[in-house]
């Protein structure tokens, strides 16, 4: 494969919309501030031949490409980062597996269970040979995340009872907002509950090692028809708002709250972890911030204690600036492909696996499945 042997890194990114701006950060600070091999942004893949040239030059991208098979077609490409709607995740991870491209896909994995299983097994059929894949979950690359990981890894809150978790935006309260494809069902899948949902399961599961056991979902649309771009009112196939509780192992219990039509809540995911001896509350909007409760500490003395993640002690933070300057959502970014990059560049296994988004996939399908039929569903993890 292309030029990984000689210590550097070609990728080849399909889509330049929001996330393929955001794509396009994290590779273009990678090598500023990790020690990695050698990243070069080749090339970046869009269907306007226009936009996208303009893009590419703007972002950093060597060439600007139509079709997304050039990339994969192309000897010199070693990472393909799939940036496009959830509807065509599934053909182009497959096509760059089975031509031995390591494959970075953006979130959620697929649009459907059954994509989603053929992209594990293509996953692990390349692994195999040596080719890595991951999906971007980046908010587990959040500094304050992955302290709060260590800390629930070392008991710091007991044994996890309740979770409850949240994802408030406020960008679809407007009901004359024009379509866009997050709003249809056929390329994005799902609406909310795909698109914020998967993050806020996605961390459950991660930072608290437990899996789902069973789920009770209630999907809403609240505007149904919205203007296309002649003007015209179009279909609104989506959900607009997504709540559920889960069953977890171990017997414990969560809450979802996920919503685009919060006023005033821009970018809010909330979560809130109550173990046997303390807990952890973390929202994005302060992302550089932790609040931790123990109850072991004295009966007068008890109370959250504010923890700013921005020492050199915290993961990746001696990468960045010096201790107490605050970092941003885009080092989430950086810090995930680094991992990614990482795991290339050692050989082991990436993280998060396509088999972690496969698991995420099959809780929104089974919240998607109770919302439609009414009931309750069991063991919705494959």
């Amino acid at each position: 494969m292309g030029s990984s042997n000689e210590k550097e890194f070609r990728v080849g990114m399909i889509g330049y919309g929001f996330m393929g701006r955001a794509h396009s950060q994290g590779w273009r600070n990678l090598n500023a501030a990790f020690a990695t091999p050698r990243i070069h942004m080749e090339s970046i893949v869009g269907r306007d031949a226009n936009a996208v040239a303009r893009v590419a030059s703007q972002l950093g991208w060597n060439r600007a490409l139509t079709d997304w098979r050039d990339v994969i077609a192309d000897p010199s490409i070693d990472i393909v980062d799939i940036c496009t709607p959830g509807d065509s995740h599934a053909e182009i991870a497959i096509a760059a597996l089975e031509a031995g491209k390591h494959v970075l896909v953006e979130k959620p994995l697929a649009n459907t269970m059954d994509e989603s299983r053929a992209m594990v097994a293509a996953a692990r059929a390349a692994q195999s040979r040596g080719v890595m894949s991951a999906v971007n979950f980046n908010y587990r690359r959040v500094p304050a995340l992955m302290l709060a990981k260590r800390l629930i890894d070392e008991g710091r809150v007991g044994d996890v009872l309740h979770i409850r978790g949240a994802y408030l935006q406020d960008w679809l309260s407007d009901p004359t907002l024009p379509m866009s494809w997050r709003l249809q069902k056929e390329r994005a899948g799902t609406g909310v509950l795909g698109d914020l949902g998967a993050h806020v399961v996605d961390l459950m599961r991660h930072l608290t090692g437990k899996s789902v056991e069973g789920v009770t979902g209630h999907l809403r649309t609240f505007t149904h028809q919205r203007p296309d771009g002649s003007g015209k009112l179009g279909n609104v196939t989506v959900d607009d708002a997504a709540l559920a509780t889960l069953a977890l192992s171990g017997g414990a219990v969560a809450n979802l709250d996920v919503t685009r039509n919060a006023p005033g809540r821009k970018n809010e995911l909330s979560l809130s972890i109550f173990g046997t001896k303390g807990s952890i509350l973390f929202n994005l909007e302060n992302l550089n911030e932790l609040w931790l409760f123990d109850r072991e500490d004295p009966a007068g003395e008890q109370g959250y204690r504010r923890i700013l993640v921005t020492e050199s002690a915290h993961p990746y933070l001696a990468a960045w600036w010096p201790d107490g300057h605050i970092i941003g959502w885009e080092h989430s970014f950086t810090h995930q492909f680094f991992e990614f990059v990482n795991s290339i560049q050692n050989g082991t296994p990436a993280s998060p696996s396509f088999e972690d988004g496969h698991a995420v996939q099959a809780v929104i399908d089974a919240i998607a499945n109770s919302a439609e039929n009414g009931h309750a569903l069991t063991a919705p993890e494959e």
